[in-house]
């Protein structure tokens, strides 16, 4: 899979509410009230992440997980990043 250009990524992220880059990667903080809320978020990307065969970097603080997201194998940024992102937020 490709890498994006600066260009692209700032395209993308723009449809994207929330999302920032880190470096090589996009993440998100996502607020889930307490513990329990954000361990069943994490479960609820199980699916979309299998489905793809791309699976996010994951942090738990109590009520917040923060996703990341980028191509390892590619050593950047994706359009697969950008999927997943998109299906995260569907959710």
């Amino acid at each position: 899979m490709a890498l994006l250009g600066d260009e692209e990524i700032e395209k993308r992220l723009a449809d994207l509410t929330g999302w920032r880059r880190e470096g090589e990667t996009i993440a998100k903080d996502f607020k889930r009230g307490d513990f329990v809320g954000s361990v069943e978020f994490v479960s609820s990307l199980v699916a979309p992440a299998e489905e793809m065969n791309h699976h996010p970097d994951l942090e738990i603080s109590w009520d917040t997980v923060t996703v990341r997201l980028s191509t390892h194998s590619a050593g950047g940024l994706t359009a697969a990043d950008f999927e997943l992102a998109a299906r995260i937020e569907a959710l």
